[in-house]
């Protein structure tokens, strides 16, 4: 299963996905707290791959690792 390392911005002004110096950037509207930011991650990741993920590392991280 491919694994990728994103960075995640919680309280942004909306959801979206965008890409930097070759790394994914997901930026979250929901806040940092009893994992309402990392369900956010994984909905949009979903939604924009087709794919469902899981959060390998960095659950309580702004990094994290990603696998589908």
């Amino acid at each position: 299963m491919p694994r990728i390392e994103i960075k995640v911005i919680p309280n942004s002004s909306k959801d979206e996905i965008a890409e930097k110096d070759g790394k994914l950037i997901v930026k979250v509207s929901s806040p940092p707290e009893k994992g309402k930011a990392n369900a956010a991650v994984l909905k949009l990741l979903k939604e924009k791959f087709g794919l469902s993920a899981r959060i390998v590392s960095g659950e309580k991280s702004r990094r994290k690792v990603v696998e589908f």
